[in-house]
């Protein structure tokens, strides 16, 4: 069995992991860090002191009714990515433990498309601004 590295622990929730294939299991939220173990696996957790989360983001849709997944960006480890039954509780015990100015909203589906497609255009302008500059020399 795996030792936990809360002493105290504030929230058990069922929950979702999106790291590789979804997995199912527990999320727990304590004094420590935030940790995820899988109901099917016993080797297949996550723990991730507080020190070492540096922003979470949160999908929001509906102006804030409904959460369906949020994600906890780690200083050296990348992303993870998990969904909670109750994605605000499960939040609301994280803001305890995490400064709420790096609690962020990610990004909607329209924006991630609009920012692309104003990037694939930057690309095009600049491409045909260098070539027309290399002509005129």
């Amino acid at each position: 069995m795996v030792q936990s590295i809360n002493t105290k622990v504030d929230l058990v929730m069922k929950g979702t992991s999106y790291i590789g294939l979804g997995s199912y299991g527990q999320i727990m939220i304590g004094d420590k860090g935030f940790e995820f173990y899988s109901s099917r696996n016993v080797k297949d957790y996550v723990q991730i002191p507080w020190t070492e989360v540096s922003y979470v983001y949160a999908s929001v849709i509906f102006k804030g009714k409904w959460i369906p997944r949020f994600a906890l960006k780690t200083k050296s480890n990348g992303t993870y990515s998990f969904a909670a039954r109750d994605a605000k509780k499960t939040l609301r015990a994280i803001r305890v433990y995490i400064d709420p100015n790096k609690m962020l909203r990610s990004l909607s589906f329209l924006q991630v498309v609009r920012r692309g497609s104003r990037n694939i255009f930057q690309k095009i302008k600049n491409k045909f601004s260098r070539h027309s500059r290399t002509k005129s020399k």
